[in-house]
């Protein structure tokens, strides 16, 4: 609703100035509208529980509507460099006055939305999306207030679409960072700072196993973490080898932040034993194999 209020105040006062910055933070400010609510409704959607039909639940979601943000942030970017560069050739001056009262109250009511969210933005990438976008907001508020106060010196037309190309820089940063996670994620790569050779060297020491193998880590969402892997025992009672394994997960979950993991024990029957299987899917020999009445 802040948004909103600051979209309609920026329009009619960038269009009664003259001023592009005031138009670029409209434009920025009505993108951001938009992305607070993809943000709200993948939040909403994404707390339905797991169902036949989708049995992670829609937490993809979240990760799907930062997708959407950051390439909004940089589609909004491109049409406001144009017109900057363009006002650069032609410059025109501006009414600083009512640039100032507006971009004011955007300076504020900005303000006001990074506060509420800045304790929730930790590990969520939704969140952290939605953060950014009224991160960048303040920030561009905060120019076009410096170049309201600086309009009526000789360089000030040359400022305005200055300040526009400013702000473009932190938005392309920050928007392109955000879709290289996004696209991480969607892509099943292995979690940020997370190393699976120290993995597989952490559980090859503490727990009663002779290899770790076949070891894939991905995320559903920001910070939900699953694991798949392979695990050679010696040969124990069923009991034995379900005691090793949940004391695995249990570690893996508390050191590794890994909360699903998928373990499949085995006596050395793998002839593939890399850290990661070169095509997992593909049947291996032992398939072919009968099994044992």
């Amino acid at each position: 609703m802040l948004n909103s209020v600051i979209v309609v105040a920026e329009i009619a006062g960038g269009l009664v100035s003259g001023s592009l910055a005031l138009l670029s933070d409209a434009m920025h400010n009505m993108s951001d509208v938009a992305a607070l609510c993809i943000a709200l409704l993948a939040r909403r959607y994404g707390q339905r529980p797991p169902s036949l039909r989708h049995t992670y639940g829609l937490k993809r979601l979240e990760v799907l509507a930062a997708l959407v943000n950051g390439a909004v942030l940089l589609v909004v970017s491109t049409v406001i460099a144009r017109e900057a560069f363009s006002r650069l050739l032609h410059p025109q001056g501006v009414q600083g006055g009512l640039m100032f009262t507006v971009a004011l109250i955007g300076l504020v009511a900005n303000l006001g939305p990074v506060f509420l969210l800045k304790s929730h933005v930790h590990g969520d990438l939704n969140m952290q999306s939605a953060f950014l976008h009224l991160v960048q907001d303040t920030f561009s508020s905060v120019i076009v207030v410096a170049v309201a106060l600086l309009s009526g010196w000789r360089y000030g037309p040359w400022l305005d679409p200055l300040a526009s190309l400013l702000v473009i820089v932190v938005i392309m940063h920050s928007g392109g960072s955000l879709l290289r996670q996004t696209l991480h994620i969607l892509m099943e790569g292995t979690p940020a700072g997370l190393d699976l050779e120290a993995l597989k060297q952490d559980i090859e020491q503490h727990f009663p196993i002779r290899d770790l193998h076949h070891v894939h880590v991905w995320e559903v969402n920001s910070g939900q973490r699953m694991l798949t892997a392979h695990l050679v025992l010696d040969d124990k009672p069923l009991a034995d080898v379900e005691m090793i394994l949940d004391s695995i997960r249990h570690h893996l979950n508390d050191k590794w932040s890994i909360a699903h993991a998928t373990l499949e024990p085995e006596i050395g029957r793998c002839q593939d034993r890399g850290l990661i299987a070169a095509s997992p899917l593909s049947p291996g020999p032992e398939i072919a194999r009968p099994i044992p009445k």
